[in-house]
């Protein structure tokens, strides 16, 4: 009977279809009309396309040219640099954090679900949060002013640090559990080989369990990426609109919609998106090839 339910395609077409149908009317199609809209003036969510304005909304995006928008440029560089920091910093310290709780024999499960905690919180709260710390009158300022020191606006003073620490300190957690489940799968049998032949502490670490978790250090790094393109809620909870040094591309994009009305534009950054987390997947996998073990 099991083997029949293989030969026959009728019924993965029959189950797969409405999932297809639901793809392509929620996804696809409004993906593609985003784009066609992108050529076309719209001053208004929802308004019929107007005029054919072909690449002007495009020649925004593109440094160095008289229709160039300083505010996209701000939100693109603050997104990169965004993305080499939760590249550095998210996937690095849920690596060492993953590393140190492979050696611990009792109790391990409590730091895994305390690493993971701040994922299971809203990203909405989590930045209400970070706005009450960091506040003039917030605890952080409270206890450097009890040390002798000044208060600091943060959000003025260190802006792109502020929006970035909440971003990186909440996701850790998630590459903490993909690298802890990626050295559980490494075999004892290879450890204590490794332990027999001398390779102990930094050196098994540098010569067996890196080589050995190549890969999944690979889709951690892609998925950091890729996610740091569409960080959006916690910057937009942490920083009013008119706080331009704080913009990324999905929260300029936001703004450019609800906030502005020009729909065309928004159109564009969010094709612009698309393409750049496209192009830098793209870039990372032939970067880090994947290796057989």
């Amino acid at each position: 009977m099991g083997p029949m339910i293989y030969k026959k395609k009728w019924p993965a077409v029959f189950f797969l279809t409405p999932a297809f149908l639901f793809m392509l009317i929620f996804l696809y199609y409004p993906f593609f009309q985003n784009i066609v809209n992108s050529f076309f003036e719209i001053r208004q969510l929802g308004a019929p396309a107007g005029d054919y304005v072909g690449f002007e909304n495009y020649l925004k995006l593109v440094p160095g040219l008289s229709t160039t928008d300083p505010n996209m440029m701000t939100a693109i560089k603050n997104t990169l640099l965004l993305m080499l920091c939760t590249v550095v910093f998210q996937v690095g310290i849920a690596l060492v954090l993953a590393l140190l709780v492979d050696t611990v024999r009792r109790g391990s499960q409590v730091f895994r679900t305390l690493f993971f905690f701040p994922i299971v919180v809203s990203a909405t709260a989590l930045g209400l949060l970070f706005n009450l710390l960091l506040m003039t009158r917030g605890p952080v300022n409270q206890l450097i002013e009890s040390l002798g020191g000044e208060a600091i606006i943060f959000r003025e003073q260190f802006t792109f640090l502020t929006m970035a620490v909440p971003v990186i300190w909440q996701y850790v957690g998630f590459y903490f559990v993909i690298l802890a489940t990626g050295l559980n799968n490494i075999s004892e049998d290879i450890r204590e080989a490794a332990e027999i032949d001398g390779a102990t502490g930094l050196r098994r670490v540098r010569y067996i369990t890196l080589p050995l978790l190549r890969n999944v250090l690979i889709t951690c790094l892609t998925l950091s990426i890729t996610g740091s393109l569409k960080v959006f809620d916690m910057p937009w909870v942490m920083f009013p609109p008119y706080f331009s040094d704080a913009y990324l591309t999905g929260t300029y994009m936001y703004y450019q919609t609800f906030e502005k009305s020009n729909v065309d534009y928004a159109a564009a950054i969010a094709v612009f998106i698309v393409l750049l987390g496209v192009l830098l997947s793209q870039a990372s996998k032939m970067i880090f090839r994947e290796k057989d073990y």
